[in-house]
């Protein structure tokens, strides 16, 4: 089964992430013929004091 994961800062809404987990999923099963029903996909939610872009921390 692929699994697809997503790492992001918080703040997205519980209908934006489900709207996000069917395009992903639709747009893999499209892109390499897998069955949609077997991709996996997982949000995850990290604190922006845990993100650093450029040596600097985001939060």
């Amino acid at each position: 089964m692929p699994l697809i994961q997503i790492s992001q800062t918080p703040g997205m809404s519980d209908r934006i992430k489900r709207e996000t987990i069917a395009a992903v999923t639709e747009a893999y099963a499209r892109a390499t013929g897998k069955n949609p029903d077997s991709v996996w996909v997982t949000i995850n939610e990290i604190p922006r004091t845990q993100w650093g872009v450029g040596g600097e921390p985001l939060g």
